[in-house]
């Protein structure tokens, strides 16, 4: 399994509303990629502090695709609501740790 997780700074005007659009207009995008699995936004208490969504997917290559072919739409669309553009890194998850997690994920 892997991630990607992306920090960014929402408007603080904007903050209610960016979770919104990430379910009615990311979220259907993110389910049509090869290899996705799920998303997970993170949302902090204090709305001077940043966003952070991860979105897990099967192999590296699946979400290195969704990068290449299909962030630069979801971009586009979050673009309006965010201070700057996010960052992202990129991760192993080791699943050997969170079994029932991996379970609940490929049931």
């Amino acid at each position: 399994m892997f991630a990607r997780i992306v920090e960014f700074a929402p408007k603080r005007e904007k903050k209610d509303e960016i979770v919104n659009v990430v379910r009615k207009e990311v979220l259907p995008i993110l389910k049509n990629q090869p290899g996705f699995l799920e998303i997970m936004p993170f949302v902090p208490e204090n709305k001077m502090e940043k966003m952070i969504t991860i979105t897990l997917w099967t192999e590296k290559r699946d979400a290195e695709r969704y990068e290449r072919e299909a962030y630069s739409k979801v971009e586009a669309i979050l673009k309006p609501y965010l201070t700057a553009p996010g960052t992202c890194k990129l991760y192993n998850v080791e699943t050997s740790v969170c079994q029932h997690f991996v379970e609940a994920l490929t049931a």
